[in-house]
């Protein structure tokens, strides 16, 4: 009996001893992996500042596979780019971890919610992005159109609506996408000769967002590209202050009009922020332009931001300053990513037997998806 009982006695310690190896194994593997921890770890640093990393888990969604939300122009598969070394890449910020993405969880999140993404097609990429990442890229039938909820129509005669609306109606998540340029309100003028003049006003927000600001529960804004003297005479804008038309002196400058302009804006959505307290707004930097964008080497730039400076955008840096209003700082890890814009596509001509032949382009201002723009919502919804 004795000998059965010292048996027993070590095969219990042997057992615990195992466990107890198996435990500390795991709890050193997790400690190493450091998986994505808490949202409360993000709001304590700055997630501007840290270095792309690889990850195989990317990309988030097949660019072949989201066509029902994804413009051809911005999927680079489709448009037959050769290489995607360029997806497997990860912003991991420096002293913190942000949550890995879980479409089922941000719906669940988002529930009875509505994003808007207002800005240019930048913006409107960020859109597309975050509808393929929360589709997983997949054809999702049930999720409803909403734009006429929205007056997201096609105008007659337009090549398309002025933005997009839809619904997941799981959860009643609606995301949206408006287009304006400028941020500014764009009203036409008493002539009636052409070419027919829009007033451009500086100091008013788009009639959209005044109209549908109480419906909104994240907000999104981006401008930039459009403002230059070219493209403000193409479009026949004519800048407004105080409802007084504003020519020389100091609007002749542009970059100054496009200061005025997002302050402007800045302090008016300041300013709505407590009667709407559901509302999380954030301004988006800009997203920054390549010279040369043909390189096929990723972080061939680096892959670090670090030390203490602020955002590369100056200007929507010191209009949030002391505001309500969030920054989404996304230029300065962009920057390090030249090799992701659509580059090294075709231009798909109406013939399909001449596919093979068709000339390659390099858009070096826009990026393929899936790609930065991803990056630029995980960490919008790190914040919300």
């Amino acid at each position: 009996m004795y000998g059965g009982k010292s048996y027993i006695l070590k095969g219990s310690v042997s057992l615990s001893l195992i466990i107890l190896i198996l435990l500390v194994t795991t709890l050193l593997v997790s400690a190493k992996n450091q998986p994505r921890i808490s949202l409360v770890e993000v709001k304590t640093c700055n997630l501007a500042k840290g270095e792309w990393v690889e990850d195989k888990k990317r990309p988030l969604y097949s660019g072949f596979e989201c066509k029902q939300w994804l413009s051809n122009i911005f999927s680079c598969r489709v448009m037959g780019r050769p290489d995607f070394s360029f997806e497997g890449y990860r912003w991991q910020p420096e002293g913190c971890n942000i949550p890995e993405f879980n479409r089922v969880n941000f719906l669940r999140r988002m529930q009875n919610k509505t994003i808007a993404f207002i800005g240019d097609s930048l913006g409107r990429e960020q859109f597309q992005s975050l509808m393929c990442m929360a589709t997983g890229g997949k054809e999702s039938p049930e999720v409803q159109n909403v734009g006429s909820e929205y007056g997201l129509v096609i105008p007659k005669g337009a090549p398309r609506p002025g933005g997009w609306a839809y619904r997941f109606p799981t959860t009643n998540t609606t995301v949206l996408s408006y287009w304006s340029a400028s941020l500014t309100d764009l009203v036409p003028m008493n002539n009636t000769d052409p070419p027919h003049l829009i007033a451009m006003h500086l100091d008013r927000p788009p009639a959209f967002i005044r109209n549908y600001l109480h419906r909104f529960h994240v907000l999104v804004l981006n401008t930039g590209h459009h403002w230059s003297r070219d493209k403000i005479e193409k479009n026949h804008w004519v800048m407004h202050v105080n409802g007084t038309r504003v020519e020389g002196g100091y609007f002749k400058n542009v970059e100054n009009a496009k200061k005025f302009t997002i302050h402007s804006l800045v302090k008016w959505l300041d300013a709505q922020l407590p009667l709407h307290p559901r509302l999380k707004a954030f301004f988006t930097t800009i997203s920054p332009r390549h010279e040369k964008c043909n390189n096929t080497i990723p972080l061939s730039r680096g892959s670090k931001i670090t030390g203490e400076g602020g955002s590369l955008d100056t200007i929507v840096e010191s209009a949030v300053n002391g505001t309500r209003v969030k920054i989404l700082d996304i230029t300065a890890l962009s920057k390090l990513r030249d090799e992701a814009h659509i580059a090294g596509c075709k231009l798909k001509p109406k013939k399909a037997s001449n596919v093979t032949s068709a000339p390659t382009f390099n858009d070096c201002l826009h990026w393929c998806l899936p790609g930065i723009p991803d990056t630029w919502n995980e960490l919008l919804i790190a914040q919300l």
